[in-house]
This record gives structure tokens, C-alpha cells and sequence, in this order.
């Protein structure tokens, strides 16, 4: 296992040779990963592990996407998206346009789930959705809209318990094992790579998605992002955040509004 001082090391290289700063994520997240990266490259010592680290930029950035964490799916949390159908999207109907950010997005699964929630509620056409993660390999594969076949039916079934008004096929088309998502949905997004350790606010938002991210952030940092979002969200507009994450505790607490339990606040002050 790697001791805190060579976790320690490795950070100070990855921020000042490539500027990814990881120094207030959850160490013990980081710690795990780093092990799984060490066995499975087999280096025999932490001196080779961080030698590659220091020499190698392509392996730096590998190492990079090891680190960071890129579980996602469509429609993840039905009830959530359902809260999102029924309660959020209708308060924005009268708006001219409609900004949509997704921060840490990962490989996209949940932008083309919110691509397909604007489209059954009649707003695709007048929004736009902002993707952004630190790590550009993640987000070239979002960018592609094309998704493997296998999680398929779990995701149809998130989308029928998110109130989903389609058949979920309808919106791809499958080849060779991959599935191929419309390219109108595309059409409304916008990839780009953002740090949200260090990267300000660039735009006012109707809806923020962050979900899943801030657990592995430590609490300096998770103020951080949190106050980030603050600045970007516009009066009445929304924070989303994952099932294990909350407000509650926060300096932004009393300027937001809960919804139905949900991970959902609104922005009231």
C-alpha cells in the first residue's frame, strides 16, 4: 500500500509538472486508487510508479483518469429525474432560453438523460447543456453520444420509473454491441474541460447537476466547489447534487429551498 508521505509525493508532481490538483480530495479514496493502479501496472517500486508519472505525459494522464472517478448511468436515481419532470423543468418554461450545467459529467450518461427529459417536456430546443469534467478523455467519449449496449435494459427501466413517455429505444440505434444515441440531442451540448478545484464560474445557470462528486472531495474543498456553484446559479435557479451529498451544514443552506426530499434545492436568497 502507499504511505501517506509517497500519496503525498505524487500530488506535488501531478500539480506542478501537469496542474491537476488533488490535495483536498478524500485521501482514503486516492489511496485505494492509487494501489489498484500499482498492482495492475506491476511496477516494482513506488520510485518506478512515480518515475513513469513524472516522464511519461500520455501515462500521467491515464494515471489522471485512474484516479478521478467515472461511474455513471442514464437515468441514475428514477425519482430524482421524476422531481426534475414534475417539479423543476415546468418552473422554467417561460424563460427565453434555458443554461444547463453538468458538472463532472463524466462520460455523459447523465447529459443525454437530461437531453431526453427537455425533449419529452417540449424545452430541448430552447436550451443548452454544458458539460464539463477534469479529465478530456472521458469527455471525448461523452462527446460521442455512443454508449455500450449491455447496461441497456437497466437504463430502459430507470427511464419508464423516471415517467419516460417513450419507448427508450427510440432514441438510438444499436450497432456491433454499442448504442448510438440521436445526434439532435447532441446538438445542445456543449463538452469542455473545467477544474473545479481551480476553474471559475463561466456563465448564470438555471440548473446545476453535480452529483456524486463532492463525496470524494474533503470539506475545505467541497465549500469550495459549493460557493462556485453559488456564484453560478441565478436567482430561483437550482443545485443538484448525489444521493450522499447535501447543503445541509453549509454556508449556502439558508439561501436554498429543498425539494420533496430530493437532492434538489432551489435558490431562494
Amino acid at each position: 500500500m502507499i504511505s501517506t508521505e509517497e500519496l503525498n509525493l505524487l500530488l506535488t508532481d501531478l500539480l506542478d509538472w501537469y496542474g491537476y490538483d488533488f490535495t483536498h480530495y478524500s485521501r482514503a479514496s486516492l489511496t485505494r486508487r492509487v494501489d489498484r493502479l500499482w498492482n495492475l501496472e506491476k511496477f516494482p517500486s513506488f520510485a518506478e510508479l512515480r518515475y513513469r508519472v513524472r516522464s511519461d505525459a500520455t501515462y500521467a494522464q491515464r494515471f489522471v483518469e485512474g484516479i478521478t472517478v467515472n461511474v455513471t448511468e442514464m437515468f441514475r436515481d428514477p425519482s430524482f429525474y421524476l422531481a426534475l419532470r414534475n417539479d423543476v423543468l415546468p418552473t422554467l418554461t417561460a424563460k427565453p432560453f434555458i443554461r444547463i450545467w453538468h458538472a463532472g459529467c463524466s462520460t455523459g450518461e447523465e447529459v443525454y438523460s437530461m437531453a431526453i427529459l427537455l425533449r419529452e417536456t417540449g424545452l430541448l430546443y430552447k436550451s443548452l447543456l454544458y458539460a464539463t469534467d477534469l479529465n478530456p478523455e472521458v469527455l471525448d467519449r461523452a462527446r460521442s453520444g455512443i454508449f455500450p449496449m449491455a447496461p441497456l435494459r437497466q437504463y430502459a427501466e430507470s427511464y419508464r420509473l423516471a415517467g419516460g413517455t417513450r419507448d427508450f429505444s427510440d432514441y438510438y440505434t444499436a450497432h456491433y454491441g454499442y448504442a448510438k444515441f440521436s445526434e439532435d440531442l447532441g446538438e445542445k451540448m456543449v463538452f469542455s474541460t473545467h477544474n473545479l478545484v481551480s476553474d471559475s464560474s463561466f456563465n448564470e445557470f438555471d440548473l446545476i447537476l453535480c452529483r456524486n462528486v463532492l463525496i470524494y472531495f474533503d470539506k475545505l474543498l467541497q465549500e469550495h466547489v459549493l460557493t462556485l456553484f453559488d456564484r453560478s446559479v441565478g436567482p430561483l435557479g437550482y443545485l443538484a447534487l448525489g444521493s450522499k451529498e447535501t447543503l445541509k451544514f453549509s454556508s449556502l443552506q439558508p439561501r436554498y429551498k429543498q425539494l420533496n426530499n430530493e437532492k434538489i434545492w432551489r435558490k431562494i436568497g
